[in-house]
């Protein structure tokens, strides 16, 4: 199963998207991919979700209050560099798309209002993508490990990290302790 997250301020996109993605089959060279998907109606809500969740892709409106959709894909590929990013938006702006393919990376621009054929099949041929690169970097990976230029602890961790993105990362304090965040803290402590 791929997991997506969509990202728009507005309900109503969402509500079209996640309906398209849910009826129409999404398949690239023979290959069937199941969605879960995941809704965000703000970039602070889309990167909550990206720190707390590993995405094969994410799909971004252009125009957002606060943070638009170039910035959030550009956060998001430094939490996740492995999840394809795509914008869409009702704005053909040229800026705009080159911002998004250098700063971003993004693999494809759709524009509004979709066809719902062309949309489906984007998200198909880009996970198919994203599939082709993680395998060549397994491929690598695995190389490099035969050739002992990666320990197997290296190996793990850029598996760990893949699989839940942050998981290798560790937070530390100034007086040396560790950072937890605040809910697994809560979790943790026995006090009311």
């Amino acid at each position: 199963m791929s997991r997506v997250l969509l990202v728009d301020d507005e309900p109503g996109v969402l509500k079209a998207l996640k309906r398209v993605l849910t009826l129409v089959p999404c398949r690239h060279d023979g290959v069937t991919y199941s969605l879960q998907l995941d809704l965000a109606d703000s970039p602070e809500k889309a990167l909550e979700l990206i720190n707390g969740h590993a995405y094969d892709l994410i799909l971004s409106d252009f125009r957002m209050p606060g943070m638009d959709g170039v910035q959030l894909l550009k956060r998001a590929r430094e939490i996740q560099p492995g999840a394809a990013r795509m914008i869409l938006s009702g704005y053909a702006d040229l800026n705009g798309v080159m911002a998004a393919i250098n700063e971003a990376q993004i693999v494809r621009f759709l524009c509004k209002p979709w066809s719902d054929y062309e949309l489906v099949s984007a998200i198909a041929q880009a996970l198919a993508y994203r599939a082709l690169l993680l395998e060549n970097q397994r491929m690598a990976d695995l190389l490099r490990l035969q050739k002992r230029q990666l320990t197997p602890q290296d190996y793990e961790r850029r598996r760990l990290e893949e699989a839940e993105p942050g998981i290798t990362a560790v937070r530390w304090a100034d007086d040396g302790s560790l950072l937890l965040d605040e809910d697994l803290a809560s979790q943790l402590d026995p006090r009311p």
